[in-house]
């Protein structure tokens, strides 16, 4: 018997469709039928590829006793965080507020007439167990509360109100300078360290921030060796898949060994973003360029549709058998010692074992997770003992580089003859604002290396993109299996506008101007003006809706960044592209908008530290095609490249023009000239 959820597209919410609760979809016949009946709304938010999310199915939700109680004095509704950022960046909020924490599952409660929150957690258990309630237990004392405690309720709903209501935080005396700058990124800076506990995220729009800061800060020695640790953490830590590629959510553990082994897409276009650009910053080592190389056969492989879009996640479980009752975390990753054994020769084995931490009582629940030990400066010569493990994994007939069959469900990832292990469920989602961040790490991979797979790649997902997302004057967050979904919000357009000035830049270094790639962007930004545009500063994450019981403006970054800080980096870009003064003029409101959040927490939103670094230390190159080349092997993170054959009404033509915001440098008439430029963009700070 399936309940509501079985009508759904959304996976996740399809995961739930078997469980005895009497779930509703997020919607207007839900939020009417709780106000009219009285019953407080249980809201669940979560995502498909969520290990703990996926534990809570299977105990609480599942749960005959609980369900009956749910069903009678709640009205239980589920939402895909994926589907509506909004409604789970609001109410995430809210559980911070309340008790100092947050993470999927996102569980709390709302009083039915408002939906304002009162009480809220993450993951409960079945029975009491990890210092938590069990969730029968928090389901009573719920009810009783709002039952019996009206007028304490009604005050601490107020209180929480006065931080959950948005502030104007319009700052128009604060100075847009480097002090604040340069205060924003030391206060940063110890996000990026190791610490002798707890997990360990890839935190990148962070990482990506500081390594920006390099060029300005004088910490500069400092933020590059913290940037430069970093990227050998994603590079050697179990948080990579050393076998297949990509890169898992994050760590358990401070050593950067054990991870929840979900993949997302977003992560994976970030890091390739980031690695990247560590190398064009003076980090050349091997190592680098062969993890993309191997995440980019990953995404051939298992994340690409078709069609050439990319898919939204893969689960931290997976089956052992096709006869197992339940998934287990990490099971299509993991290896016995007794396995490695049986399949490696001893000199491969030594050879493994050199390379990476391999023991027999192994470092996850008795198994292996790989960590290698160094970096290879020969990362190719452990590839054909990894490359036995590939087809251990995978089946000896499978190609690393091309499409594999996938599991959209558990009933598949159990039916199909697998070549080797059964692998996760995958979410197939199209998701624009994730798609836009692999756009962007493959056109700045293709662009860094004169790529052009990568390059190929990047375009036809592009393409695909604004053929089906932009339907007549609206642009959609979702696609499923060809049908849109959801209207974009703040992060859709601000990814995708910096996706599209990407492959622009990527276009004049690889001569490959097909797609009038600026004029796409030009045209999204001012869609995103008209729909989530505030006069005063910034963009809304969502468009006003019925549903939302306030409209958020976001400048905190999450593990992804917040859509404003890359929004307002796009303006200056755009400004610089077009000479439009206009694009500056927004820029600068915005920063003004956000400007107490810039003073006060500057470790709470990078990618805002980083948009004022735009600001502050814009930079245009104007260019001739031949000297295209030439600027390719230096690092300028504030700096966009111009096309122009003609850079004056005299003779000769100089080979390029270097300006820093509205002042131009003399004109570069020779290469030493030019490299003399560009050598001392940074030094007058």
């Amino acid at each position: 018997m399936t309940n509501r959820l079985a009508q759904c597209q959304s996976l996740y919410l399809r995961k739930h469709a078997e469980n005895p609760i009497d779930w509703w979809p997020w919607g207007e016949a839900a939020l009417a039928k709780a106000a009219a009946e009285d019953r407080v709304i249980f809201l669940s938010i979560g995502y498909s590829s969520c290990h703990w999310c996926t534990v809570m199915e299977g105990e609480a939700f599942s749960d005959l006793e609980i369900a009956a109680y749910l069903n009678q004095y709640f009205l239980p509704i589920k939402v895909d965080r994926e589907e509506r950022p909004d409604i789970d960046s609001l109410y995430m909020h809210a559980l911070q507020l309340m008790t100092g924490q947050g993470g999927w599952p996102l569980n709390i409660f709302l009083t039915p007439q408002d939906c304002r929150p009162f009480y809220g957690g993450t993951y409960f258990p079945l029975q009491p167990r990890y210092g938590r309630p069990g969730f029968l237990q928090v389901l009573r004392a719920v009810r009783r509360f709002y039952d019996e405690q009206k007028e304490k309720l009604a005050a601490q709903q107020a209180t929480l109100w006065q931080y959950l209501a948005p502030t104007t935080d319009l700052s128009p005396e604060l100075e847009l300078n480097r002090d604040l700058l340069c205060s924003g990124i030391h206060q940063t800076m110890p996000i990026l360290e190791d610490r002798p506990h707890g997990t360990c995220f890839p935190m990148i729009p962070y990482a990506q921030a500081l390594l920006q800061g390099v060029a300005v800060s004088s910490e500069a020695a400092r933020l590059e060796g913290l940037c430069r640790q970093r990227g050998t953490s994603l590079l050697l830590g179990g948080i990579y898949d050393h076998v297949g590629g990509g890169w898992h959510r994050y760590t358990v553990d401070p050593q950067w060994t054990v991870p929840h082994f979900e993949k997302m897409l977003y992560d994976n276009g970030q890091i390739i973003t980031y690695l990247a650009r560590l190398w064009q910053q003076g980090d050349r080592h091997p190592h680098i360029p062969y993890a993309i190389a191997q995440t980019v056969q990953w995404l051939d492989r298992e994340m690409t549709a078709p069609q050439g879009y990319f898919y939204a996640a893969q689960d931290a479980d997976s089956f052992r058998s096709a006869v197992d009752s339940e998934p287990e975390e990490g099971a299509f990753y993991c290896w016995d010692y007794n396995e490695l054994t049986a399949h490696l020769s001893p000199e491969e084995l030594s050879q493994l074992q050199r390379d990476f931490e391999i023991s027999p009582q192994g470092n996850f629940e008795g198994k292996i997770v790989l960590k290698a030990r160094h970096r290879r400066q020969d990362p190719a010569a452990i590839a054909p003992v990894l490359d036995t493990l590939f087809a251990l994994r995978y089946g000896a007939a499978t190609p690393k580089d091309r499409p594999m069959p996938v599991a959209t469900d558990n009933q598949t990832a159990q039916g199909h003859p697998w070549l080797g292990r059964i692998p996760p469920v995958t979410d197939t989602k199209m998701i624009l604002a994730w798609n836009s961040l692999m756009i962007s790490g493959l056109a700045t991979a293709a662009l860094v290396w004169q790529h052009q797979g990568y390059w190929q790649r990047a375009v036809r997902a592009a393409q695909w993109l604004h053929q089906h997302q932009l339907q007549g004057n609206q642009l959609y967050r979702l696609n499923y299996g060809g049908a849109v979904a959801e209207i974009a919000q703040a992060e859709d357009y601000a990814y995708w506008i910096q996706a599209l000035l990407t492959l622009h830049q990527a276009s004049l270094v690889l001569g490959d101007a097909a797609t009038p790639w600026l004029e796409l962007a030009c045209d999204y930004q001012d869609r995103f003006d008209q729909h989530l545009g505030a006069a005063d500063g910034g963009y809304y994450n969502a468009p006003e809706r019925p549903d939302l019981i306030l409209r958020q403006r976001e400048g905190i970054d999450q593990a992804t960044p917040s859509a404003n800080g890359v929004a307002i980096a796009n303006l200056v870009q755009l400004f610089l592209l077009t000479d439009n003064p206009a694009y500056l003029t927004k820029a600068e409101t915005s920063l003004r908008y956000f400007g107490a959040l810039l003073k006060d927490s500057p470790q709470s939103c990078p990618s805002l530290l980083a948009a004022l670094q735009w600001y502050l230390y814009p930079v245009s190159l104007q260019i001739r095609a031949e000297t295209m080349d030439q600027v390719s092997g230096y690092w300028l993170p504030t700096a966009v490249l111009k096309l122009r054959e003609r850079l004056s009404e005299g003779e000769p033509q100089p080979l390029a023009l270097v300006c820093e915001g509205l002042r131009c440098r003399e004109p570069a008439f020779t290469l030493e000239q030019l490299h003399t430029h560009l050598a001392t963009l940074y030094l007058h700070h």
